[in-house]
């Protein structure tokens, strides 16, 4: 990564060019800028948001981001570490180290789900039986008289 590139902040690109160049949805890019993970732009005469080269970087670092799954908070702390510190390696390792138990929570999560599905379905036969497994299995998760 090249910081004097994720400072440049010069205006060029219109909003459209950036959602186009990212694929992340204006509104998108106007939230992230509202929360502070995208400085603010400068404005056209006509007030027209105008964003640098940095701005476009920074955008696609979020937009990977969260497509790995990484909070919005997670997310603000790697982009600090980015611009406050020569070498923010051990930092940034501890919040990927912090976000991969998670995600391997969610995967063994997921596998217990999926092994609770996969026997309900095998419950269901053909499906022409008059009580549905499916159904029962859903509706016997949940105890109303424990909500009290």
């Amino acid at each position: 990564m090249d910081r004097k590139s994720l400072q440049d902040t010069a205006p060029r690109l219109p909003i459209g060019v950036m959602s186009q160049r990212t694929g992340c949805n204006i509104e998108t890019i106007r939230y992230y800028e509202k929360i502070g993970l995208l400085p603010l732009p400068a404005r056209s005469e006509g007030g027209h948001r105008l964003y640098g080269h940095g701005h476009l970087m920074r955008l696609g670092f979020v937009r990977r981001a969260r497509e790995l799954g990484f909070t919005l908070d997670e997310i603000r702390a790697l982009l600090q570490l980015t611009e406050d510190r020569e070498r923010p390696c051990a930092e940034a390792r501890e919040v990927a180290v912090v976000h991969l138990a998670d995600i391997r929570k969610k995967i063994a999560d997921l596998q217990a789900m999926e092994a609770v599905l996969a026997r309900t379905v095998v419950r269901c036969a053909d499906g022409n039986t008059p009580e549905c497994p499916l159904l029962e299995t859903l509706f016997g998760a949940f105890d109303p008289s424990a909500r009290g």
